[in-house]
């Protein structure tokens, strides 16, 4: 029978490992305390791995503490040998590939993310390196941690025994070794010209205080290097050769002015050239030698000012990025046809977007935030399968007359546009609404224009649109008729017709459900039948969740509102912001938030695990819906609190914020849609009982007179049961009272005559 499963070896806990440490060492549980110290750095030494502690102890009695001292020095530095063949068994039963592999990632990857690696290692072994980065886990010799990152590890001890095997390769001379990765090797191997053929990877990521003087021939001999990765190593000046070999090359902060030595050398295996940070670079030159490159990257490289021509060459590269390049004033033509991604944001000097020589439908994505660029050239329509274009903060976007001769079919894909603060132009904006006729998310936030235009209705598969701090913005003309979401935050100048067109009950049930914009003198309008001030409102239904349309209007510089939901005393989780706007850019007025509570997916998604008690709450039996929020306030008087002591800070923090819930004006209105009710009916009246604004359990007596100066009430009703000159029925309670206006826990008493001069009435809604 031969072995069927491996299974990983779990470390035992400190005290577990302190145990058997002693009965190692000193043959009983029990040992000096003055040998505290040595039994704690063995333990972690060995990591908690029973077989590391038998040997690490075994090798510790009868030792003073002197010798212990010096034995663990000696591990530290050479692991083992008894522990290392142990171990090495997992190692030996690998295919050499995989042996490779085990061997990059010990030396250089743990605790790097598994995607990372793999695209990395993949430049090496292709599309092999999933599979034996699986067989490396099957093995357990690593792990991958991590739901979402899914980072690389492995035991310490395993760790150390992948550095003993490329150490045991060259033990005197690190430059024939396949590896390298400590510094003072490192550092050794390039100041002394000790590189040789049989180096394949070199890892820096420890940088020094003193600049390091490099050979500038130092990677001469180094004939198979294949990954070279400098995350942090401060060099004095950059080589003037690098071998051809080269695959992968990570260079942050490469000292060198120009990358002469990308000139000298025909990189055809060269995949990914990252020089990100790089304050010395001012000129990238011919990389025409890079043909089979795919990823190049110099992002915030300050000083460069000139990128050659050639890069338009580069037929196979899929991700370029120069963001932040502060003083890079132009781009060169573009002729990629593999591209995926641009990426130019921050560089802002930039004035013009690069020209643009083939048809690039493989690019998806650009950033061009933080730029100077103006205007678009007329090429920029061979970008037809772009979807998310992002231009924020440029100091004057236009869009030239032959824009027009564009056709809006290329952008046809486009779903995202972002163009806050670009100072478009009323101008501008139609001709920009008419190429990107078919965007989903327009964010127009910052600009300048007045009237939005009537052709915006023409944008039939627009559901978000963001104009938030458009403060000259008074007139909004067209509405497309799918949108779901709008959004004008401090749009002070907006006109009464807008802000009325904004609250009108046919476009919120035309879809658009959340709406935001400053309020002025018109108040809530009457189609929300049930209008309060307060912190709460609650609601009782059965059969179907009803959708509940809610308004809010926020007082100025109010802080967020937060709310809470309940249904049945459960608090549900409120899954997106039901009112939303950045608490560090207060509203400086009140502000009208309109948007349907998503009562049903709220509840759904809290019932996802139980589904029969979501089921339920679709029933006949009535369920108790309760709203509440706290909206809050910071006092804007200044107060001098340098003086305040440590201890008080707290309370005056406290004294510093104004509750304003209690005075917040809200409306709601209720209705059937379609897809609540399962039918063709549109609304359905409240008539059938399916929502309440009182406690249907609670019974409701109308008292009459009764020619008696006191009238008590028994809380059961038991002494009025069946006496219809007191009690309405409960086909009368229905028919004349379909939506409740007072507490639903407290019953209405009118008492008439006979010294009682005063109604007492509590009301929920008035």
């Amino acid at each position: 029978m031969g072995l069927k499963k491996i299974y990983e070896a779990y470390g035992l806990n400190k005290e577990q490992a302190l145990e058997l440490l002693r009965t190692k060492a000193f043959k009983s549980k029990k040992n000096d305390s003055s040998y505290d110290y040595i039994l704690n750095r063995a333990v972690k030494y060995a990591s908690g791995l029973p077989l590391a502690l038998e040997v690490v102890g075994s090798n510790l009695f009868g030792k003073s503490i002197a010798e212990c001292e010096s034995l663990l020095d000696k591990y530290d530095r050479i692991p083992h040998e008894d522990i290392q063949k142990i171990l090495k068994v997992s190692y030996d039963a690998l295919a050499e590939e995989q042996q490779s592999v085990f061997l990059d990632i010990a030396c250089v990857f743990k605790g790097r993310g598994k995607e990372y690696v793999q695209e990395v290692l993949h430049d090496h072994y292709g599309y092999c390196i999933k599979s034996h980065i699986g067989v490396l886990v099957d093995k357990s010799l690593i792990k991958i941690n991590g739901k979402y990152i899914g980072r690389v590890t492995l035991h310490d001890l395993i760790e150390d025994m992948g550095m003993e095997i490329v150490r045991q390769e060259s033990i005197k001379e690190p430059g024939k070794r396949s590896r390298l990765w400590c510094r003072d090797d490192i550092v050794h191997v390039l100041q002394e010209k000790k590189g040789t053929s049989k180096i394949e990877m070199i890892y820096l990521n420890s940088p020094s205080m003193k600049p390091v003087d490099m050979n500038e021939k130092a990677f001469k001999k180094m004939t198979n290097l294949k990954t070279l990765i400098i995350e942090k190593g401060n060099f004095s000046k950059g080589p003037k050769y690098l071998p051809s070999s080269l695959v992968f090359c990570k260079w942050i902060g490469c000292p060198s002015k120009t990358l002469s030595f990308l000139s000298n050398k025909n990189f055809e295996d060269m995949k990914h050239l990252i020089l990100d940070r790089s304050q010395s670079l001012i000129h990238i030159p011919n990389v025409s030698s890079l043909q089979n490159l795919i990823k190049f990257s110099f992002e915030n490289c300050r000083n460069l000012i000139k990128i050659d021509n050639s890069i338009w060459k580069l037929n196979k590269l899929e991700h370029l990025s120069a963001k932040g390049c502060l003083k890079l004033e132009s781009f060169p033509p573009l002729h990629l046809p593999s591209l995926k991604e641009l990426e130019l944001s921050k560089c802002d000097s930039l004035k013009s977007f690069p020209e643009l020589l083939c048809q690039m439908t493989n690019i998806k994505e650009i950033n061009l935030c933080d730029t100077s660029i103006g205007e678009f050239p007329f090429s920029f329509q061979y970008l037809s399968e772009l979807v998310f274009l992002q231009v924020n903060r440029v100091r004057m976007l236009r869009f030239q007359k032959y824009n027009d001769r564009m056709n809006p079919i290329m952008f046809s894909k486009m779903y995202s546009v972002i163009l806050g603060e670009t100072n478009l132009s009323d101008e501008c904006l139609p001709i920009l609404l008419k190429l990107f006729v078919n965007v989903t998310s327009l964010k127009l936030m910052k600009n300048n224009f007045k009237i939005l235009p009537e052709c915006l209705s023409e944008c039939h598969r627009l559901g978000e649109l963001v104009l938030d701090d458009c403060k000259f913005l008074e007139e909004i003309r067209g509405i497309p008729p799918n949108l779901g979401r709008l959004s004008a935050l401090r749009c002070e100048s907006l006109s009464l017709e807008s802000r009325r067109r904004l609250l009108s009950q046919d476009l919120h049930e035309a879809g658009c459900t959340k709406i935001s914009f400053p309020n002025g003198s018109e108040g809530i309008p009457d189609w929300f039948e049930h209008q309060r001030k307060g912190d709460t409102f609650s609601f009782w239904y059965r059969k179907k969740i009803p959708t509940i349309t809610c308004i809010f209007l926020v007082p100025g510089s109010a802080l967020l509102p937060e709310f809470n939901l309940f249904v049945n005393d459960k608090e549900i989780e409120v899954t997106e912001c039901l009112v939303y706007y950045n608490d560090d850019e207060l509203l400086a007025s009140e502000h009208a938030f309109l948007f349907d509570m998503n009562l049903d997916c709220h509840i759904e998604q809290n019932f996802t695990h139980e589904p029969e008690l979501y089921e339920a709450l679709k029933n006949d039996e009535w369920n108790h819906v309760e709203l509440n929020w706290e909206i809050c306030m910071t006092d804007t008087e200044e107060e001098d609190f340098s003086d305040t002591e440590e201890d008080d800070w707290s309370e005056m923090k406290e004294k510093e914020i104004i509750i304003l819930s209690s005075g917040t004006q809200m409306g709601i209105h209720v209705s059937w849609n379609a897809y609540d009710c399962g039918d063709m009916e549109v609304e359905k009246s409240n008539k059938e009982g399916e929502v309440r604004f009182t406690n249907p359990y609670s019974r409701k007596r109308k008292l009459v007179e009764v020619g008696v100066s006191e009238i008590e009430e028994n809380e059961d009703f038991s002494d009025t049961e069946g006496d219809e000159t007191e009690i309405l029925s409960s086909a009368q309670m229905e028919e004349e009272d379909d939506v409740l206006f007072t507490n639903p826990y407290s019953r209405k008493i009118k008492l008439v005559e006979l010294g009682v001069s005063e109604t007492e009435e509590d009301e929920n809604f008035k």
